[in-house]
Order: C-alpha cells, then structure tokens, then sequence
C-alpha cells in the first residue's frame, strides 16, 4: 500500500470529545460497567496493546484515546502507528497504560469507533491505488452514518481519499430530481446562480450528452456525470474541454475504477468507501505492566 498522497486535516476537539461521551453513556447506562467493576479491583493498573488483527490504514486514533482519558485522565495512551499510515496484521497501534477498569470499560468504545474508520481509510487506499498515475481523485458522498459523518470523511482523507461537499449546505448540487421541480436544466441553473453567495461552488448532475450540451451553455464550476459508461465518459470529457471540472459516479467498484479514471475525468465519487466498508479487526490486549 502506498502513503497518503496528500495530507488531512485533524478532528476538532470538541466534535471528538461530545461523540465519545456521547458513546460512553450509551454503553454505560444507568449502572455503569458491572461486570468490570465486579470483577477489577478499583485501583488495579495494567498496560493494553491496540492491536491489528488484519492488515489495514490506521484512522480514528483520537477518539480512541478520549475514551480512554473521558474514564482515566492520568491514561498514558502512546502512539505507534499514526493516522493514514499502514499497519500490519498483528502490528501494534497503540499503547494503553493506566488504570484497568477504566480502560476495560473504554475498549469497546474506542474499538467501535476506530475498527469503523480503519475500514473506511482502507477501503479507500484501496481505490486511490486503484487510479494511481491518472489524474482523477477518489472522493466520498453524504452516504454516511447519520452523526458520524466528519469521522467517516476524516477516515477517507486518512485512506488519501478527499471530501466532496461536507452536507447540503456548503455548495450547490443540482440533480435529476431538483431539475424536474425547477421546469429544466436551465431554469433550475438560472435559480442556484441567483440565490448562491459567490463563495459557493455550483456542480449539475447530467445523465446524457445531450444534457451536457445544454449545461455548458452556463458558467458552472462543476459537472457531475451520472452512470455513464467509460467511452461516454471520455465524449463528456472533451465536450467540457477544461471549462469546468467533471466528477463521474454511479456504478463505480474496484473493477470499474480504473477504466472510469482513465477516462479524464478530474474526480470519482465513490458512496461504498463509507456505506460498505467493512470494520477493520482490531484488539485490545491486556499485557504485563512494564512489559
């Protein structure tokens, strides 16, 4: 697997900390961890090794770490895999040391949250090596777990992947349904350049050649070329000639990749690197202090 091809910006602090309290409360309930504070002593201490079961691109690991400092603040949590780097089946990622109930109670947590975005960084290392040496970037849609869509966007910049818009807000996107509402392509362009700031980008969805014809007619700054086929995708290509940038989407997989790059296309937008990417496996070892 290669590296990144481009760095990623970190998780904001405060969105890392409410989704783990929030997580944290879920699993705890009204009782807190009753097999745990059955079972351990309350001022038993021990060191954990987050582990790799299978290889795969690292991602997650701030959140990973505030669930084990939300229950032990004095928890010593060491890196030794960073974000978007590879690991191997059994590599150690991280290192725990502190008290042993809270880091029991912590685990599924953080294992949750960091087995999730694993598989979602690798899947998508898994495509952007797919188009590597093409000039199309690989980037995500909205198809995200409702809550948990800037963790899920982070892991595919950690994959070295890139973010389309982040929801419904930051740019415009004209598609097939919006264009039937408005009365047409034109009216609907007509519309979304009348009300959008001139900070916000403008992208029309098209399903034909002949769709595109009519859309360049208009200054956009984005195309999104829906379901076709690579052989239309090229005829796309050269009708934009460069006027503005053309993403495809729609019935894109690791076999179809590559020919959909090849294309000429600047972007590929993929919905499975964060609806179908399989959980990486991971573990948390309890090993002897000091060991």
């Amino acid at each position: 697997m290669t590296a990144p091809s481009s760095s990623f910006a970190t998780l904001l602090p405060n969105l890392v900390l409410a989704a783990v309290r929030n997580a944290l409360e879920e699993d705890l309930g009204l009782s807190g961890d009753i097999t745990t504070d059955a079972t351990v002593s309350p001022d038993a201490r021990t060191v954990a090794l987050l582990a790799a079961r299978k290889p795969g691109i690292v991602s997650g690991l701030a959140l990973a770490e505030a669930a084990f400092r939300e229950l032990d603040p004095e928890c010593a949590f060491r890196i030794e895999i960073e974000d978007g780097s590879a690991v191997a089946a059994g590599g150690t990622i991280a290192r725990i040391s502190g008290n042993a109930r809270a880091i029991l109670t912590a685990e599924r947590v953080a294992l949750n949250f960091m087995g999730r975005m694993c598989g979602i960084a690798t899947l998508t290392r898994r495509y952007v090596d797919a188009v590597a040496a093409t000039s199309a970037r690989i980037v995500d849609t909205r198809k995200t777990t409702p809550g948990l869509r800037a963790f899920e966007k982070y892991a595919v910049r950690c994959g070295g992947g890139h973010n389309h818009r982040f929801g419904l807000f930051d740019a415009v996107l004209i598609k097939d349904n919006h264009i039937v509402a408005a009365g047409g392509i034109e009216a609907a362009i007509k519309a979304a350049k009348a009300t959008a700031g001139h900070m916000t980008k403008i992208e029309v969805e098209v399903d034909t050649l002949d769709q595109l014809e009519v859309v360049m007619r208009d200054k956009i700054d984005c195309v999104l070329l829906d379901n076709m086929a690579p052989a239309e995708l090229r005829k796309a290509v050269a009708i934009v000639a460069g006027r503005c940038l053309t993403e495809a989407s729609g019935g894109v997989n690791l076999d179809t990749v590559r020919d959909i790059a090849a294309s000429g296309v600047d972007m590929i937008s993929v919905g499975a690197l964060t609806h179908s990417a399989p959980v990486l496996d991971l573990g948390l070892d309890f090993v002897t202090p000091g060991k």
